[in-house]
């Protein structure tokens, strides 16, 4: 069932005289349930798609729908809304917050989320019950993006999006970090769409949109995607 459908999507930046189309004429759906990738060198366009969808910016042109709503419509207040029940964000920066605990930055979401999941247990999902009380500085990297994704996992959103979650990771943590997101489709029916130019993570995804220029230049499904075991890191 379709979850997501851009439809002549356009994203056009001014600065004085210049205009930069970030994204051109833009279609493609998604399904749910679905691990999407979206595949493209620096300045395709990937990052604009991730930020429209989630509600961060706006169209010039074209209609983003989600669940059947269309969010380019929205007013601000209703962004909010939406971003807050509909969408969770985990970046290549884990954007914690230092003067919290594990468990508060985690909690935190429950005070925008009307159907925040049980912080504990979203902490217990990624494996770090024992940090609890611990601090982001005394954590590694590959624990603050667990702790990040556990934070956007606990606002029990229909659609999770990654900018790069393994860019700063070493390989080892990068694919435990995978396994867990693609359990989070695979078994809790979350659509999760990954922003990256590694070909490799590519390999993984029921869905492969490749972006270039602003443009989609290929969209392939794959019947059976590589485990995060079988990938050649």
């Amino acid at each position: 069932m379709s979850i997501v459908e851009f439809k002549n999507v356009s994203k056009i930046y001014t600065s004085g005289d210049h205009e930069l189309h970030a994204l051109n004429d833009v279609s493609f759906t998604l399904d749910e349930g679905k691990f999407v990738v979206i595949l493209g060198p620096s300045g395709a366009g990937k990052s604009t798609l991730l930020n429209l969808l989630g509600g961060l910016d706006r169209p010039n042109k074209g209609t983003i729908n989600v669940s059947g709503n269309d969010i380019s419509k929205l007013n601000d207040n209703e962004l909010a809304d939406y971003r807050a029940s509909t969408v969770g964000f985990v970046f290549q920066f884990y954007n914690l917050i230092p003067t919290l605990t594990v468990y508060e930055n985690v909690n935190l979401v429950s005070e925008i989320s009307k159907n925040a999941l049980d912080a504990k247990e979203m902490i217990g999902k990624v494996g770090l019950l024992d940090h609890l009380n611990n601090f982001p500085s005394e954590l590694s990297g590959g624990e603050q993006q667990r702790i990040s994704i556990a934070r956007a996992l606990c606002k029990n959103p229909k659609i999770l999006l990654c900018d790069e979650p393994t860019g700063a990771l070493d390989s080892e943590t990068g694919i435990m970090v995978l396994k867990l997101l693609l359990d989070m489709a695979k078994n809790f029916g979350k659509t999760i769409v990954i922003v990256t130019h590694n070909q490799n993570i590519a390999k993984m995804a029921n869905v492969v949109i490749r972006v270039k220029s602003g443009k989609i230049r290929s969209i392939k499904a794959q019947e059976n995607p590589l485990s995060a075991e079988e990938v050649e890191w």
